[in-house]
């Protein structure tokens, strides 16, 4: 194990020697990090099971608020797109009798310009066919650019209510409470009943896996340590009962600040300190709030 010697404060700031030859550093207090789940919909919760102190894993359901209106506000919206896909026309049958008519025009045209020709008809009556074919053809130019405009513009309604019911399907999802992690409730701030609005706490989850112990360096001393420094951290479980633990130094404050006021005298506070935390890994021994002490030597 690497050694490190720092002075850290946070109850206590005179590094002790017990008659065992160990050296303490420092004690703090372990905490863990925090998740708040607020509510995402609005409504009376009809389901909450969020009791203290139970493990949960992430995604895990925990209650659940009315999401009524959206069910049936979605519904709607499926009827609305379900009328659009049925007013969409069928671009090919509906074109289909012009067709043929364009197509019986020019086989006409043909025979006449045969027979013109073979000097059995007038000229005019060629030209009459011709432009008889030229106008079918504008005719059916139009019907398709027509049909087409009303697809894309019934395509476009569809899509619109797609994304109406896409955004009421998300609202639904976030009517179901889950778990955002795996982790121990640590406070439950709703009930089964009462109204929620959107932000509104629920309940408060925290990973007891790993923990960290927060204590303070002086900047001193700051210079003796780096990121990722192992150290020994000795946990005291009544009467001469004793945890050893090692940890890891994986945050340290880019600022100083003054000791904070758990520090008994005026002139400790006075100091200038940088926060610092030691992570470890939770046996279930470890509590939040329980004090441990950094130690050097035996």
């Amino acid at each position: 194990m690497k050694k490190i010697t720092i002075i850290l404060f946070i109850l206590a700031t005179v590094v002790s020697c017990t008659p065992n030859g160990e050296i303490k550093i420092a004690e703090g207090s372990f905490e863990s990090t925090e998740v708040i789940v607020s509510a995402e919909g609005n409504g009376r919760i009809l389901s909450f099971n969020a009791e203290e102190g139970a493990n949960v894993i992430k995604g895990q359901i925990l209650g659940k608020i009315d999401d009524r209106q959206l069910v049936l506000k979605r519904g709607q919206l499926l009827s609305m797109r379900e009328k659009v896909e049925t007013q969409r026309p069928d671009i090919g049958i509906q074109v289909a009798a012009m067709e043929e008519q364009l197509a019986v025009a020019k086989a006409e045209n043909t025979r006449i310009a045969n027979l013109v020709a073979a000097k059995a008809v007038s000229e005019k009556q060629l030209d009459d066919s011709k432009a008889q074919v030229t106008i079918l053809e504008l005719q059916l130019d139009a019907l398709k650019s027509t049909l087409k405009q009303n697809v894309e513009g019934l395509a476009k309604e569809s899509e619109s209510l797609s994304f109406q019911i896409a955004q009421l399907d998300d609202q639904i999802s976030k009517c179901v409470i889950t778990s955002p992690i795996d982790g121990t409730l640590m406070t439950s701030y709703a009930q089964e009943g009462e109204l929620a609005s959107v932000g509104k706490s629920l309940f408060a989850v925290a990973d007891l896996d790993c923990v960290y112990l927060r204590a303070y360096i002086t900047a001193a001393e700051l210079t003796t340590c780096k990121l990722n420094d192992t150290v020994k951290v000795r946990v005291n479980y009544g009467e001469g009962g004793k945890r050893y633990y090692e940890g890891k130094l994986s945050w340290i404050s880019e600022k100083a600040e003054f000791t904070p006021k758990t520090v008994q005298t005026k002139d400790e506070r006075a100091t200038l300190v940088y926060a610092v935390k030691v992570s470890l890994v939770n046996d279930g021994y470890l509590k939040l709030g329980m004090y441990g002490a950094i130690v050097e030597g035996k």
